[in-house]
């Protein structure tokens, strides 16, 4: 996509460049878009086609006529006054410097060989956090303790260490309102690995069948592990407020097992409010069943406090899993359960049984980063990039359909007919920006579609022209 833009001066007249000047934005450039701007400025300078001391159009001027955000134009400025061809004069803006020009190669050109432009490629998959470029003090303090400490010589407890198990404890009180003690804690890498054991540990009856009742759309790796453990999938259709529990009746009889996510339901969105959560419990209860409940975006809330788990109002039919990925790093590669005795016990069993067993080196680090107060950090820092890009897709976005999931986690789905988000994801793949639709998430046919923005791992300039992108795109399709 090329948008051109004239600017107009007239001579004798400093605030006037003396010439037209087309500056032209390539969406298939690989450059970021705050490069392009610099770099077509600059040339204009060196070519002597903008004298000095002329004015260049304010960023907020030349922003909305681009089409780009104003962030663009600030940070090509910027770039532009460090390297000395602009002025930046308080009040006023800024100006052309007095710059020798280049001078011009008196030898014969030589042949430039180009190779074809490939787009960059962004993909707004949910779920990929953002993560810090550097390492914080509390990081390298917790990775210096393990490396200053000697190699384990024992397997670890199967469970956890004791010590991690209770910071686990206290960090869900603060964090989730859940009371639970070290004892009834498991520790895992991740939610999946979680979901893993509690299947294993799970007893059913020999006239029920092995049936993990799961949310439609919902998770693709936890229908593709109930597979792998033997289990059946039975779909259960969510809404704006999550799975919606009246469907539940039609899973077989005494389906043994329920998966949900009801803090911010994955993929649309949806947060299960507190009489829907009721509802749950007191169908696991009527139907002697477990809820396995995956905190999934918990941590991040913008504008409301999270609501209660599941887990603290039926602890004893709840396997509640968390993780770290969301807030440490995807690739730490460490989680939690919450069960009831009985099934902490079959799971450490097993996991002695068969040498399952965590890292300790890990589990030291982690202890020492929950210990140093560095998740809190984490979680307030990513929170206050996620608000903002959270409110700038629901402003961007609401005008064209309904909005799922705005106000938490680190993703949105606005909500479209199938074949309407395939045509969106189409185009928007064309200019270099992979939009991830809720087919991809659904398993049995549903009458409703979306798109899914994922916003949680992208710089910027990503963001910026992804959501550009992804307006263009909405504002040529026909939408009903």
């Amino acid at each position: 996509m090329t948008r051109p833009l004239s600017l107009d001066f007239e001579e004798g007249r400093r605030p006037m460049l003396p010439i037209s000047l087309s500056i032209t934005i390539d969406r298939a450039d690989p450059r970021t878009l705050p490069v392009q701007v610099a770099d077509r400025i600059r040339s204009a300078i060196d070519g002597g086609q903008l004298p000095p001391d002329s004015r260049l159009p304010s960023s907020r001027t030349l922003s909305v006529d681009l089409g780009v955000a104003r962030a663009v134009v600030e940070q090509a400025y910027e770039q532009l006054v460090a390297e000395g061809w602009l002025d930046s004069r308080r009040g006023s803006g800024h100006y052309i410097r007095r710059v020798p020009l280049a001078g011009r190669p008196t030898a014969e050109p030589s042949i430039a060989h180009t190779t074809p432009r490939t787009p960059p490629r962004i993909s707004l998959r949910p779920g990929i956090p953002w993560t810090p470029s550097r390492a914080s003090d509390a990081w390298r303090r917790a990775w210096r303790d393990v490396g200053g400490s000697p190699p384990p010589g024992h397997y670890p407890d199967s469970a956890g260490t004791l010590e991690l198990r209770t910071r686990i404890a206290d960090l869900l009180r603060r964090a989730r309102g859940l009371h639970t003690t070290a004892d009834s804690i498991v520790i895992t890498t991740g939610s999946i690995h979680g979901l893993d054991l509690a299947l294993g540990a799970l007893t059913v009856p020999e006239t029920a069948e092995r049936v993990l009742a799961l949310e439609n759309p919902g998770y693709r790796s936890a229908a593709a592990l109930a597979a792998h453990r033997g289990w059946s999938v039975h779909d259960v259709p969510v809404d704006r407020d999550g799975l919606i529990v009246e469907q539940l009746h039609s899973a077989p009889p005494r389906t043994p097992a329920v998966y949900v996510t009801p803090s911010h339901q994955y993929p649309t969105g949806g947060f299960m409010p507190i009489g829907r959560r009721r509802a749950l419990a007191e169908w696991a209860r009527r139907n002697e069943a477990m809820i396995i409940e995956d905190d999934y975006d918990s941590e991040f809330r913008y504008g409301a406090a999270p609501l209660p788990t599941v887990a603290e109002l039926t602890p004893d039919r709840t396997i509640y899993l968390g993780t770290v990925s969301k807030t440490l790093g995807a690739g730490l590669r460490l989680g939690w359960m919450v069960a009831p005795r009985i099934i902490v016990d079959r799971v450490t069993a097993t996991r002695h049984a068969i040498g399952d067993h965590p890292s300790i080196p890990i589990q030291h680090a982690l202890t020492s980063l929950l210990r140093d107060g560095e998740w809190d950090r984490s979680v307030r820092v990513a929170r206050r990039l996620y608000r903002t890009r959270d409110r700038a897709v629901a402003t961007a976005l609401s005008r064209f359909g309904e909005l799922r999931g705005v106000g938490a986690g680190l993703h949105t789905v606005l909500m479209l007919d199938p074949a309407t988000a395939r045509d969106i994801a189409t185009a928007c793949a064309a200019s270099g920006v992979d939009v991830p639709t809720l087919a991809h998430s659904t398993r049995s046919p549903t009458a409703e579609g979306g798109i899914v923005i994922g916003y949680g791992s992208l710089a910027d300039d990503e963001f910026d022209y992804a959501i550009d992108v992804l307006v263009d795109a909405l504002e040529a399709e026909p939408l009903s």
